[in-house]
């Protein structure tokens, strides 16, 4: 299989995977490695090649020759886009917070090219979110903001984004947790099971200091999913609240 037709069965196949950056952060050291076990099974497959071969699909240095392909195609949008796209969920499975400053810069010439794509908006406010994250940089978390609120006024019922919404209120280096609880219960009232906003609901209610709310969302958190990866953090924040 040629160079070409190997990256668009791995593009394919990294498109697949679900989460950002800071969701594979969040999973624990043996999620990781199934996912990247189940990474490599699959692109093995799609290239048709050893398992030596296959682990070099995505080396760095064929990376670099894609953004500087990029680079040199700045007016092809489905390239950025593509590109940007793959190598957003690679950054991801990798866990590669270096990365994903070159995909902000894909993702940026896709969206000036094409302000409209869905996916490239709120892709670019993912990556934007979690660099702000990551960095602890404010303004990446307001450019977040402005793209999801542009995102939802296209399609307001979209949950995920909601959701994220409210993270760059909560999870801010000026809090706004009233303001987060707002998106948060925008998103309970379409999908009263949605795990991440009960989280972050609960999340929300112990930072203003609402014992009784973030009960309330706990249980309903763990109604949905007892296991959640954050049941112990939530227990030991509200924990804090009722000796207080």
């Amino acid at each position: 299989m040629n160079s070409k037709a190997v990256w668009l069965s791995v593009i394919g196949i990294l498109l697949g995977f679900a989460g950002g950056f800071l969701v594979a952060n969040a999973l624990n050291r043996s999620q990781l490695s199934a996912l990247q076990t189940e990474n490599m099974g699959l692109r093995e497959q799609a290239a048709g090649t050893g398992k030596n071969q296959a682990g070099e699909d995505l080396s760095r240095a064929e990376i670099d020759g894609k953004l500087a392909e990029a680079k040199e195609n700045p007016d092809n949008f489905e390239f950025q886009k593509q590109l940007g796209l793959a190598l957003y969920r690679y950054a991801a499975s990798k866990q590669d917070a270096e990365l994903l400053v070159e995909v902000a810069a894909l993702l940026e010439r896709a969206f000036s090219l094409n302000p409209d794509d869905y996916q490239v908006m709120v892709s670019l406010a993912n990556v934007n979110y979690d660099l702000g994250q990551i960095n602890r940089t404010e303004q990446r978390n307001l450019k977040a903001r402005e793209l999801y609120l542009k995102a939802l006024s296209k399609y307001p019922q979209d949950t995920g984004v909601i959701t994220d919404l409210g993270l760059t209120y909560l999870l801010s280096a000026n809090p706004d947790p009233a303001n987060a609880a707002v998106q948060f219960e925008t998103t309970l009232k379409i999908d009263p099971r949605h795990e991440r906003a009960l989280r972050y609901m609960t999340e929300a209610q112990i930072a203003v200091g609402d014992e009784e709310k973030a009960n309330g969302f706990l249980k309903r958190l763990k109604e949905v999913n007892r296991n959640h990866p954050g049941m112990a953090d939530l227990e030991s924040k509200l924990t804090k609240i009722v000796k207080q």
